[in-house]
Parts: C-alpha cells; sequence; structure tokens
C-alpha cells in the first residue's frame, strides 16, 4: 500500500512517472484544492482534470469553473445524488448512524463515493493518479485513501498534504499571482451534501473557545412558524417513503425536511471527532432532516423489533458506524453488519406523528404495521391470564 500513496508534493511526480499522462483531483472549490491545482500546473502537468460531485448541496458550480478556466484545467461536474441517497443515507438510517450518541456521520457517507466516482473517470481518462487535499488534521484523509485502497485502485492515490503542509499565506500569495486573490477571504472549512452542512478549522480550531455565527448555518434558522405544526413520516420496509401521507422520493423528502424541521431551529450540532492518531478535532453541522427521521426510525423500530434484537443492532450500528468513519466503508465487516441491520429493517413499516414547536417537540403517535406494543393493557391482562389457566 505505501508504494502508492501520495504523501507529498514531491511524490506526485516520482522518479520515472509520466507528468504528461492525466492527472485526476478532487476538487471543492476551496482554497486548498485550488491551490494544487495551481501547484499542479506550475510542475507542468498538461492534462489535470478537476472533479466535483453533486450531492445535492444545492450550491451554484460556476465559481469552480471560474478557477477551473483561469488554471486552464478541466472540470468535471459529476452527478452522485442518486446513488448518494440510495446507497449511503438510506443505509445510514437504518443503521442509526450517529457517532458516539453526539451526531449523526456525514462526510463518512460521501467520501466512499466521492472516491467511486473519481476512480471511474480515472478509468476512463487513462488516469494513473488520483489526488485530494486532506491533510493530517482532516478525517477524510484516511477515509478517502481507505476507499481508494478497498476498491484497488492500480495506480497512485493520496494527498500531498499528508507530508507537506503549505500555510495559509502562501497559498493565497501564490494564488493572488495568478489572478485567484479572493481565494483568501474563507476563514472556515465546510462540506456540505444533502444530508449535512458541516464546518470546521479556522475559528473554530480551539474547542474551549468558539463561537458559531448565525450566518454559517441556512437550514436550521429558527423563522416564523404556525405555533405548533404537526408532521408525520412514513416508512416503508425501513426507508423513510412520504410526509403528512403523501409520497416523496427519498432526496426530495430530505430536502423537504431539512427546511420544515430547521425552521424551529433544530438540528444543530457540535461535536468532538478523533483523527487517526487519537486526538479531537471539533466539528459543526446542521442536519434537521437527519435529526427529524432518526428519531423517527428509532421510535417506530422499537414498535416493532423485540427487545433483545435492539440491544443487539445497537451494538452492531457502532460497528457499522466505526468502520465507515476509519474508511472502511468498502471492507467486510461494515458489509457484514449492514446485513443484519437490513433484516431488521425488513419490520420497519408504519408512521410517526410529531409537534414541532421550536424548544418543545414531542411525538403524538406510533402507529406500526404489525406492532408489538399493547393498545389496551386491561384486555391484555385478561386475555393473558385466561390463556395460562386454560393451559393449566
Amino acid at each position: 500500500m505505501c508504494g502508492k500513496v501520495v504523501r507529498s508534493f514531491s511524490g506526485i511526480f516520482p522518479e520515472g512517472a509520466d507528468p504528461a499522462l492525466p492527472v485526476v483531483t478532487l476538487f471543492s472549490g476551496g482554497l486548498d484544492s485550488t491551490y494544487l491545482l495551481n501547484r499542479l500546473v506550475a510542475m507542468g502537468a498538461p492534462h489535470v482534470h478537476a472533479v466535483t460531485v453533486e450531492l445535492g448541496e444545492g450550491e451554484s458550480h460556476e465559481a469552480k469553473q471560474e478557477i477551473a478556466d483561469r488554471l486552464g484545467v478541466r472540470l468535471h461536474v459529476m452527478d452522485g445524488r442518486q446513488e448518494f441517497v440510495d446507497e449511503f443515507i438510506r443505509p445510514a438510517i437504518a443503521a442509526q448512524a450517529v457517532y458516539l450518541d453526539t451526531h449523526p456521520i456525514s462526510s463518512s457517507l460521501s467520501r466512499p463515493l466521492i472516491a467511486r466516482l473519481a476512480m471511474g473517470l480515472a478509468e476512463e481518462l487513462g488516469a494513473r493518479t488520483i489526488l485530494h487535499t486532506a491533510n493530517r488534521s482532516q478525517n477524510t484523509l484516511r477515509r478517502l485513501n481507505g476507499a481508494f485502497e478497498l476498491l484497488g485502485f492500480p495506480g497512485r492515490y493520496g494527498s500531498p498534504y499528508d507530508l507537506d503542509p503549505v500555510d495559509r499565506e502562501q497559498k493565497i500569495r501564490e494564488l493572488k499571482d495568478v489572478g485567484l486573490a479572493h481565494m483568501g477571504e474563507r476563514v472556515v472549512s465546510g462540506d456540505s451534501n444533502l444530508w449535512c452542512r458541516e464546518f470546521e478549522s479556522g475559528f473554530l480550531d480551539d474547542p474551549e473557545d468558539y463561537e458559531v455565527p448565525e450566518d454559517l448555518y441556512q437550514w436550521s434558522r429558527p423563522g416564523d412558524t404556525d405555533g405548533r405544526e404537526r408532521l408525520e413520516i412514513g416508512f416503508a420496509g425501513g426507508a423513510p417513503v412520504s410526509v403528512d401521507g403523501n409520497p416523496l422520493p427519498l432526496a426530495e423528502l430530505i430536502a423537504a425536511l431539512n427546511l420544515r424541521v430547521g425552521v424551529h431551529g433544530l438540528g444543530r450540532y457540535t461535536g468532538l471527532e478523533h483523527l487517526d492518531s487519537g486526538v479531537k478535532v471539533l466539528e459543526i453541522r446542521e442536519m434537521p432532516a437527519a435529526w427529524l427521521l432518526l428519531r423517527s426510525y428509532r421510535h417506530l423500530e422499537s414498535a416493532v423489533l423485540r427487545a433483545e434484537t435492539i440491544r443487539e443492532k445497537m451494538h452492531i450500528e457502532q460497528l457499522w458506524v466505526r468502520e465507515a468513519i476509519e474508511g472502511r466503508w468498502y471492507g467486510e465487516l461494515r458489509r457484514s453488519a449492514q446485513s443484519f441491520i437490513d433484516t431488521c429493517a425488513v419490520e420497519v413499516t408504519g408512521t410517526v406523528r410529531w409537534r414541532l414547536n421550536g424548544a418543545r417537540v414531542e411525538t403524538d403517535a406510533i402507529i406500526a404495521r404489525r406492532p408489538l406494543y399493547l393498545r389496551n393493557r386491561e384486555d391484555w391482562e385478561k386475555a393473558s391470564v385466561s390463556c395460562e389457566r386454560s393451559e393449566t
């Protein structure tokens, strides 16, 4: 594995490598990924392909195209929205994918798909190198590298920032020299997709002293509501399928709930997540749809599964989460855990009705297709006693 991993700028084109071959880079449009494109061009790479994957974040790619045009590289915008929802978000809901009971996982779900799509493009272009820009203070480093390894990419992959960190001032200065002075305006690192808007670094570096400006949030800004709102989520076979009785594809359902739940100020998370070395870093998230869907799923699951099954599933859930966050999405252990979770999900059909009112949130109905719960305890007790007496 070590011979394939790129960990420094000098390692991008090792001795004997042909810089004229196509190079694929993951491109977010931020300072680090823009700087990498500029370095590749300066190193004489004539065929640089910048890849950005559309995951439902709702952001324009116009600015990314302008950067690519300025640097003379080709931008590829790949649509991964349906795959992201079907293959990653849907299983995460059934797996109750929450990191150590603090926050739902998010980038752990997107990285394996981004790696797979980038690898497919590299194979199509004949590229033998795929680069990204994660550094060793970002969990993305092991998640992307782990995905490329498990997917069996035969070429070189990795991040030159791993062993060659570059000062922010140097990046800004060199990009200013090529007409990209505005790249120095960003003061926080962000990652967005349909499931989550996530922020770290910059003014969020110190967990003991930080303040999140309200304008950083988009979905979860409290707004005008008509008082107490009722909202009903329908599930079939472990998947959310409707809102208030109206069938919706999962992508549309999540997008609608992000705004409808977020207006009550719900779905914000602050959490510490460990790096590969064991130290912790602060991350801020807003995930209103995830907030409601995960809780709805657990309520309905508790109505249809036996207690011992749920206890065992809760253990399997954290195993599932661990494999995802450690970059082993495509590994056998995560897939095996998924099989158990999918078996449990078959029974999760029904609805959960909520009352949302900002500071106060509660359910007022949990309705399962084949429930284990009682609706009349006295009648059950009489029937149970009668049954036991008849057996004796």
